[in-house]
């Protein structure tokens, strides 16, 4: 037993961005309001997709798993940070630990997947849209997004039960505001080295085939919209994937830039900020990208705001 586990530690304290109170006051009102945004744009998302039966469509049901998955792993982070940054004592426990690392990088991985998903998703609309109920049948649909899961759940399993069999002697201090794989693996006490090939070849191989997957959809969409004479058929044509393509740069430039370098040069501080935009910016700015730049969304809405429940009453 004394080989197998040398952990005399029983938890770990956040650092997070400051110890200044004044800092963390601050830092505890900016992202309490991005909390809240994130929450009631991706839940008003949820709930139009389904009570509007004109977005009853594939890509409006991948939309609503996107805004689930945002609400998940902004969830899995941001409440503790928030309570770190108005508490004395940051610490996490193992289990909570482990918990956290496991729901960051389940829904982190399948939303990389469903990004691949609605890319492929508008090719077909766009490309083949004669065909486009019959190849994206609700069958397929379910299979994708269920696709999706399946890998985030088999690359939290491997990166959560790999880093938590690993010693910690101590340190116990993370820098950092939640439990990070990278981090986590710095205090442990054993050799670390699979542990952090195994994090840049399971992070290249997400990145690598759901960013081709994406870059292929967008050729032949821009192959096939070029191909249409009228100036305005194109823009309407491009709008529809703008939004989508804003969402996919903002979320794999940071993935990028944090997991799929194998000897990594950036500070920690550096790593904390890139942090912020994937794990609490970008989950905030998916229903704004999706409703403010999508004519359906916006005409879905109106329509529901004008079912006024006393509207009858005041005719």
């Amino acid at each position: 037993m004394k080989e197998r586990n040398h952990t005399s530690i029983t938890m770990f304290i956040l650092l997070g961005f400051t110890d200044h109170p004044q800092l963390c006051i601050i830092l505890f009102m900016v992202f309490l309001v991005i909390y809240a945004v994130t929450l009631m744009g991706n839940t008003g998302i949820i709930l139009l997709i389904r009570v509007e039966s004109r977005l009853h469509s594939p890509m409006y049901f991948f939309l609503s798993h996107l805004s689930f998955v945002d609400i998940c792993y902004s969830s899995s982070i941001t409440p503790k940070f928030l309570i770190d940054a108005v508490s004395e004592t940051k610490e996490i426990s193992f289990p909570e630990c482990a918990a956290q690392m496991y729901l960051f990088v389940m829904f982190v991985v399948t939303e990389s997947f469903l990004l691949a998903v609605m890319a492929y998703d508008r090719y077909v609309a766009i490309c083949n849209p004669l065909l486009y109920i019959v190849v994206m049948s609700r069958k397929l649909c379910i299979q994708l997004v269920a696709g999706s899961y399946i890998c985030g759940i088999v690359c939290a399993l491997v990166h959560t039960y790999s880093a938590f069999r690993l010693d910690f002697c101590g340190p116990n201090a993370i820098n950092h505001f939640f439990c990070d794989i990278s981090p986590v693996l710095d205090l442990s006490c054993s050799d670390n080295h699979t542990n952090k090939m195994l994090l840049f070849i399971f992070a290249t191989f997400v990145e690598t085939s759901t960013i081709i997957i994406i870059l292929m959809s967008y050729l032949f969409i821009i192959a096939s919209v070029l191909k249409i004479p009228s100036n305005k058929g194109k823009g309407k044509a491009f709008s529809t994937c703008a939004s989508h393509f804003t969402a996919i740069s903002i979320f794999h430039a940071t993935i990028l830039f944090m997991y799929c370098q194998p000897n990594t040069t950036h500070s920690l501080d550096t790593d904390k900020i890139a942090s912020v935009f994937y794990t609490m910016v970008i989950p905030m700015l998916n229903p704004m990208i999706y409703s403010l730049r999508n004519k359906e969304v916006k005409v879905a809405f109106k329509r529901l705001v004008d079912r006024k429940p006393f509207s009858s009453s005041t005719g």
